[in-house]
């Protein structure tokens, strides 16, 4: 659904982004993920067709994006972090004004407020919507008219922990589905999540990309963490997992039945960006 091949782009004379290379497939959620300034804005851009003075190949649902007419936009659907409504409308009104630029049937609008809990907001001005009711109206926008790709840009930034798991499920069901997701976040714990794979990006380029699962395997030694009371104490230990069959004291706390708590401990993708990048998600 994707590919992007030698893509370089420059706001100035030096390259920001240089000899960018990936594909993404259909039914899959893509994540990008790196600091501020690291280029991931400017990726979507280029993706999504708003800036078109790149060179190499940006090819999204068979179009090169520089040469994109009207219809790439019946394919597509955008989910900035920043909501854009017209704020004087309703929640209704601003979705039927923007299922009326496209022109194949939308999704009703009272199934899209019902999905994300808002169908008693239906006919309430936006201007009066906080910060996550918002962030939900603008989700459902962009499934509207049912699109071949999805472009999330901090999906679940300002939700509460009931809503951000509600946004994930209906992103995960759009995945399975066969809706291809290209998810741009700070958050590792949604990227670990919701993404089959992600690249690393970092000073305009990418420094890795597999699935997290890889990732956060290949990169740092997995430990067994455990805790048991030695004189009324309670202790606690680690070991690498992969030579738990030598530690002779966690052999004896297994046979005396004496351990208090145990369990694995894998680095988490954060953990994993900084090994390889040396940079902090901040």
């Amino acid at each position: 659904m994707i590919h992007v091949q030698n893509l370089t782009f420059s706001y100035s004379k030096f390259p920001f982004i240089e000899n960018m290379n990936f594909e993404v497939g259909k039914g899959e959620i893509f994540g990008f993920l790196g600091p501020s300034g690291a280029g991931k804005s400017t990726l979507q851009k280029i993706l999504i067709g708003l800036l078109t003075n790149y060179t190499g190949s940006v090819q999204v649902n068979g179009c090169e994006t520089k040469r994109k007419n009207r219809n790439f936009y019946e394919h597509i659907g955008i989910d900035f972090e920043f909501p854009s409504f017209y704020e004087k409308f309703t929640a209704a009104e601003n979705l039927n004004f923007f299922a009326s630029l496209y022109q194949m049937p939308c999704i009703p609008t009272k199934d899209l407020l019902a999905m994300v809990g808002l169908s008693a907001d239906a006919d309430k001005k936006v201007s009066g919507f906080s910060k996550g009711m918002k962030s939900r109206l603008n989700f459902v926008k962009s499934l509207l008219h049912r699109p071949d790709i999805l472009f999330l840009d901090e999906p679940t930034s300002g939700l509460d922990p009931t809503n951000s798991k509600q946004m994930k499920e209906i992103i995960a069901d759009c995945r399975d589905k066969g809706t291809t997701i290209i998810l741009t976040t700070h958050n590792m714990y949604d990227a670990t999540e919701l993404c089959d794979r992600v690249a690393f990006i970092v000073d305009g380029s990418i420094k890795a990309l597999d699935t997290p699962h890889n990732l956060m395997l290949a990169k740092k030694e997995n430990i067994l963490e455990y805790s048991y009371l030695e004189n009324g104490v309670e202790m606690q230990k680690q070991t690498p997992l992969k030579t738990v069959s030598e530690d002779t004291l966690l052999q004896n706390l297994i046979a005396e039945n004496a351990l208090l708590t145990i369990h694995s401990k894998e680095p988490s993708l954060e953990d994993v960006f900084r090994e390889i990048t040396g940079r902090e998600l901040k």
